[in-house]
């Protein structure tokens, strides 16, 4: 029994690593970018599309990828995943121009896409609700936590060090390792009767998130032209498409419908949706205002930033102690004190300008950090409490995508606001689109269960 118990947390340990890796190659690249264009002559359209390709790649492929671990296999659908952004990561490193980069890149947010979801189904189906499940879903937390900043740490000392491809060639090893741990220790479980995968569905929700993802990346970057406008508005009716589709496809359907008539699910996803909207922009704020505002060291920017895990960390033990009774009270807690924390930090901004110090914002970003290591663990658990282990892919793909798509609203409406306004003010400014943002996900949270909830009993599962 103990042998079976460590087995889980070995095979967690490895979706985690997986995972960790795929959420800093999100940000890596930004801090490298100067140093890839220089060498590879590439110009700003292409640079842009070295992150924008990764991002649209990895959101088209989530929702389909969590579905495939639910059909062929959970180890089966990782193991290709970290294979192929294995491969990916080695072709980026060994990238002889600018469209080969931006091909690998692609390439790796594809198959991040289809191996990111299985770390969620794995513990929502190989770990028990209560004490167990809490601390795995705190483990992830972390990990959300520690990854939003890791990316320019690591770019920024990789690339002063090693040169701009070691930020690709290190993902092999890593890769390796996460392949050898996979095959060993992770069960490769899956929906019984596995459902058929559904290629409309597949294909509708790919439109949907297109037309969304596509000019929330690049809209601001491109003045918010007519076209990009006219995507956003299109993702509406095919949203509703979609949702008549499903509704008649039964067992079979990409996201089974059932799920949206849970609460915990369906008020989890709209605060997930605005909790990370205000992360995204938060982030996207300091580089804007610290680093080319303010004119700090793209170093110095990622070790301030360091605040926010140092804080999350120091609470997210809490999840798992008192998580499973009192979830609602730790998110909206936390969502709380990240809205302090962000306000703080605009307030400061506002009054020093450009005699601001790190030592100014590191209180902040840490009070903001340990609201979150209340609230990212205890958010995945309550979304996912009661989804049945034949589901279990689909929702971490649908929570994986919201979450995506939250980060990229808050970048565009980010822009949006830091740009929109006289440039004295524009960091406090976006800064408190960021508190406000956390302050809503707070009034949202009166609306999840009291409790994580035990997940309903589960269908068996094919393979161990």
């Amino acid at each position: 029994m103990k042998a079976l118990a460590g087995r889980r947390w070995l095979a967690l340990s490895v979706v985690l690593v997986a995972t960790f890796m795929d959420l800093i190659d999100v940000t890596i690249v930004n801090v490298a970018l100067p140093a890839i264009q220089r060498d590879l002559g590439a110009g700003y359209a292409a640079g842009q599309w070295a992150v924008a390709g990764y991002a649209l790649a990895y959101a088209l492929l989530l929702v389909t990828g969590g579905r495939l671990g639910d059909i062929a296999g959970r180890r089966r659908v990782f193991l290709a995943g970290v294979a192929g952004f294995t491969l990916a990561s080695a072709l980026a490193g060994a990238a002889w121009s600018p469209g080969t980069l931006v091909a690998a890149r692609i390439l790796q947010g594809a198959f991040a896409g289809v191996m990111v979801p299985q770390a969620i189904s794995v513990i929502t189906v190989q770990f028990a609700p209560g004490r167990e499940r809490a601390a795995a879903f705190s483990l992830y937390g972390v990990l959300l936590g520690v990854a939003q900043v890791s990316g320019p740490v690591l770019g920024g000392l990789l690339t002063t060090h090693g040169g701009w491809r070691s930020i690709f060639y290190i993902n092999i090893p890593i890769g390796l390792l996460a392949l050898a741990g996979a095959a060993r220790w992770m069960d490769d479980s899956r929906a019984d009767p596995p459902p058929r995968l559904d290629l409309g569905g597949v294909a509708l929700i790919s439109g949907v998130v297109l037309l969304l993802a596509f000019p929330l990346v690049q809209g601001r970057e491109l003045g918010w032209p007519g076209w990009s406008l006219a995507m956003l508005g299109c993702a509406v009716p095919l949203l509703a498409a979609f949702a008549r589709y499903e509704m008649r496809r039964g067992d079979d359907a990409l996201i089974p419908t059932g799920l949206f008539r849970r609460r915990s699910f369906s008020a989890g996803l709209a605060l997930n949706l605005v909790l990370f909207s205000g992360i995204g922009a938060l982030f996207i704020t300091l580089t804007w205002g610290l680093q080319f505002g303010l004119d700090w060291s793209p170093l110095l920017v990622a070790f301030v930033c360091l605040a926010w895990p140092a804080g999350t960390a120091c609470t997210a033990q809490l999840t798992h102690r008192y998580g499973h009774r009192r979830g609602r009270l730790l998110v909206g807690l936390g969502t709380a004190l990240a809205a302090l924390g962000a306000a703080w930090l605009s307030a400061v901004t506002a009054r020093s300008g450009a005699d601001l110090t790190p030592w100014s914002v590191v209180p902040c970003l840490a009070l903001s950090g340990l609201g979150l290591g209340l609230t990212l663990p205890m958010l995945s658990q309550t979304v996912l409490g009661e989804v049945r282990a034949d589901s279990a892919g689909a929702a971490s793909g649908v929570l994986n995508s919201v979450t995506q798509l939250g980060g990229a609203i808050g970048v565009a409406l980010a822009g949006v606001v830091y740009f929109g306004g006289p440039a004295g003010s524009a960091l406090p400014r976006a800064l408190g689109y960021s508190a406000a943002a956390f302050l809503l996900a707070a009034a949202l949270a009166r609306f999840l269960p009291r409790t994580a909830v035990p997940a309903e009993p589960h269908r068996p599962l094919v393979g161990a």
